[in-house]
């Protein structure tokens, strides 16, 4: 039997991107360039060695902000709002299911 570092049609050629963080500022930056200066989603990620996915999420987020967004795409204000207003429903479904627990208890209790 081969060994997988041995068999080059088995190995894998390509190691996966290790999670990189990026200001606000950096990223704003890459999408000036693309939706300001005209330049390609492909040239830039290649140019800043970023891949064309993740650039290509942020112009779509930044057209959303400035306006000019396809239908259905949130705004950066609307994106948190809507994780807040999710955050909040947990916190009040939570709260709701330990009062019915509560009201169940009493009401054993009292009988």
């Amino acid at each position: 039997m081969l060994d997988m570092e041995q068999d080059p049609e088995t190995r894998d050629t390509k190691k996966p991107r290790r999670r990189r963080l990026f200001t606000d500022e950096f990223r704003a930056g890459a999408v000036r360039l693309v939706l300001d200066e005209g330049k390609s989603v492909a040239r830039v990620a290649k140019d800043l060695d970023l891949t064309e996915s993740s650039l290509h999420a942020w112009v779509q987020r930044a057209r959303a902000d400035r306006g000019q967004g396809k239908p259905g795409v949130l705004t950066t204000a609307e994106r948190e709002e809507l994780s807040r207003l999710r955050k909040e429903n947990r916190e009040l479904r939570m709260e709701r299911d330990i009062l019915k627990k509560a009201a169940a208890f009493f009401a054993k209790e009292s009988t």
